[in-house]
């Protein structure tokens, strides 16, 4: 244990003095020197501004440039760090009125070209930086044409001069979606300054680096992250487009990765257009970019049943969603939630059982809570989840401990659907796994389910409990003879029921919507692990 923590202690102690030592060079004239190096090409191809309608969320209503403060816009030094980075990234661009005055909308670039036209950490972070060159770049009617001589070289040299800073920098950065971010803003200034072999080869090349690295072989985001799954296509289909716009030759391994990030998008969301809540996931409402995707003439298609770990069955009526997956590798798991054989199930475009969400600001202790499986429709073995998590920063965490799925099987047929799955999540600590079987009769309305805890050791007396959560302002309340519970889905009737073991209402917390908290109703049974295999009964039926 000594060992250990001076060895943690020599760690971080190392990190700091090479983070230390990274940002003396960054902030020297050196560096600075170094990245102003730039080519003479010009700004010649100006992507669309709607290509962006994908990434960016407005009001219908556009804002003219006039009604910000001008003179002032740089000078609060007191912003909070979110409303800090959003100005600085520039993505309000996208918000302004294109009849805003372009000779103002300049004097802003330029009010910030002369405060920031050097590395600073507060706003050359990889993420604000790239997301910059892209707003600079896409509003171009607004931010460059009609600009006198001098302005449009101010303008080119501090993109190049960001884009120099983004090739030196974005392969240190921590964060996979930074990266991704970063990829576009390089690709993007390499097809609009036709500077195809310093600009454009580096985000090709890197884009493929990413591709290898965070997608499996079914061309699923290795983390199992639905929320990365969508923020990637949304990337993939917008670097594609700006190379058909630009008339540049698309290359084929983009147009793969959106076959099969479409054809997992087209699973997850379009069969059922309703979110799942799995695995950093929370309501984001899709619609919009269905429209995008539509406009720009985008169809996929899945026929599958499995896929990215999960199982998904479904008819005109009835959904039934299950996590089958295995965790993912440590280095992808800082989204995670150990929520493993979890399932929701939505019937008629309304979630009668669910998962209770993601909170995603990792420095808020809710983060924590949202991945413990106990907040989802599974199994929680002695107050514990399935799988362990350990800190790595200030603001995030990852798997420590991880589990596999040990067997699997899905059937699906017109009158009887069954998934079946096991993990080992409680092998190691307390020598159980835990299986579960969900059956459906459609005919019937009738879902049949089997929690089986399995002991392969010696038997422990461990609290177990397996908890069904329903969607805030959902209805539900005992039967007098304490056996059954009935569920009211907004005048839907619905029937819970196991006989041999206690069956309750407990209060929880929802966490489905970004960032925020809602309380809300589960129905739990409990009980304890006093015998070799237990096998807990539950059925669920339509009035």
């Amino acid at each position: 244990m000594i060992f250990k923590n001076s060895l943690n202690y020599l760690t971080n102690f190392f990190l700091f003095i090479t983070e230390k030592i990274q940002s003396i060079y960054l902030n020297s004239n050196i560096y600075n020197k170094k990245i102003s190096l730039t080519n003479d090409n010009n700004f010649e191809y100006k992507p669309s501004s709607s290509l962006l309608d994908c990434l960016i969320k407005y009001d219908k209503k556009r804002i003219k440039i006039e009604s910000y403060s001008l003179n002032t816009i740089w000078d609060d030094e007191n912003l909070k760090k979110k409303d800090y980075k959003n100005l600085n990234s520039f993505f309000w661009l996208f918000t302004l009125d294109l009849k805003s005055s372009k000779k103002d909308t300049q004097n802003i670039i330029l009010q910030w070209i002369k405060k920031n036209h050097n590395y600073n950490y507060k706003n050359w972070e990889v993420d604000i930086v790239a997301k910059r060159i892209i707003a600079w770049i896409s509003n171009s009617k607004l931010t460059y044409d009609d600009g006198d001589i001098l302005y449009k070289e101010k303008f080119n040299n501090v993109i190049k001069k960001q884009i120099n800073h983004l090739i030196n920098e974005i392969e240190k950065s921590k964060w996979i979606d930074d990266k991704m971010i970063g990829c576009a803003a390089i690709i993007l200034a390499g097809l609009s300054y036709k500077d195809k072999d310093n600009y454009l080869n580096f985000g090709l090349n890197l884009l493929k680096k990413i591709i290898k690295f965070s997608f499996d072989n079914d061309g699923f985001p290795k983390s199992r992250n639905i929320r990365q799954l969508n923020f990637y296509l949304k990337y993939f289909v917008l670097i594609r487009e700006w190379f058909k716009e630009s008339q540049n030759e698309i290359p084929e391994y983009i147009n793969e990765n959106i076959y099969y990030l479409g054809q997992a998008y087209t699973f997850i969301w379009q069969n059922n257009k309703k979110d799942i809540l799995f695995n950093g996931n929370h309501e984001t409402n899709n619609i919009e970019f269905d429209h995008y995707l539509k406009r720009l003439g985008y169809k996929f298609k899945c026929q599958n049943n499995e896929l990215g770990g999960y199982a998904i069955l479904n008819n005109k009526k009835i959904a039934l969603i299950m996590d089958i997956g295995s965790s993912p590798d440590k280095k992808f798991s800082s989204n995670y939630q150990a929520g493993a054989l979890s399932f929701e199930i939505i019937s008629g475009g309304k979630k009668l059982i669910c998962n209770s969400g993601y909170f995603q600001n990792f420095k808020h202790q809710l983060n924590e809570l949202s991945k413990t499986s106990a907040v989802h429709s599974t199994l929680n073995l002695n107050d514990r989840s399935s799988c362990k998590f350990t800190k790595i920063s200030d603001v995030s965490s990852r798997i420590d401990q991880g589990l596999k799925i040990i067997k699997k099987n899905i059937v699906f047929e017109k009158n009887y659907w069954k998934i079946t799955a096991a993990h080992d999540g409680y092998l190691k600590r307390y020598g159980i796994i835990h299986d579960r079987e969900i059956e459906f009769y459609p005919e019937q309305m009738n879902f049949i389910g089997y929690d089986k805890i399995i002991s392969k050791n010696k038997i422990q007396n461990l609290k177990f409990e397996i908890r069904f959560h329903l969607e805030p302002n959902i209805k539900v309340m005992k039967t007098q003879d304490s056996k059954s519970i009935l569920i009211d889905l907004n005048g839907e009737g619905w029937k819970f029921n196991c006989n041999k073991n206690d069956i309750n209402i407990d209060k929880g917390l929802y966490f489905g919507r970004k960032n925020s908290f809602l309380d809300n109703q589960n129905i739990i049974i409990s009980g304890m692990t006093n015998t070799k295999n237990q096998t807990i009964k539950w059925q669920l039926t339509k009035l």
